[in-house]
């Protein structure tokens, strides 16, 4: 369930989830749309990357940007908003569901960019 402005409500286990390793990451997680993104940055005081800029139907990052950014070991999670995955990030979504883990973590589907199917 959303919260303000249909950011996400973060629960106290998504919070540890996050928190685990987080100085490991450049990003301790990506998710669509930056009001996703602030709930989480604002729950755990560490950087989430916006994809799709406000609203998430901007291509960027790229896939090929994103791609780099998860081989490099920037980013953790993947977290799927709300809705699903994001407009204008259909092929960077979709490749993040085929390549790796997914895990839900008190309701909320993250993907494990660190552990590959």
């Amino acid at each position: 369930m959303g919260g303000l402005l249909n950011g996400a409500s973060v629960s106290a286990k998504a919070k540890a989830a996050l928190l685990a390793d987080a100085d490991a990451y450049t990003w301790v997680a990506a998710t669509v749309g930056a009001q996703n993104a602030a709930s989480y940055q604002l729950a755990t005081e560490k950087p989430v990357m916006a994809i799709g800029g406000f609203n998430g139907s901007d291509p960027a990052p790229t896939l090929a940007q994103f791609k780099q950014y998860v081989a490099e070991g920037k980013i953790h999670y993947f977290i799927e908003a709300g809705g699903g995955f994001g407009g204008g990030n259909s092929a960077l979504s979709t490749w993040v569901a085929a390549t790796f883990e997914k895990v839900t973590v008190d309701g909320a589907t993250f993907y494990d960019l660190t552990a590959r199917k």
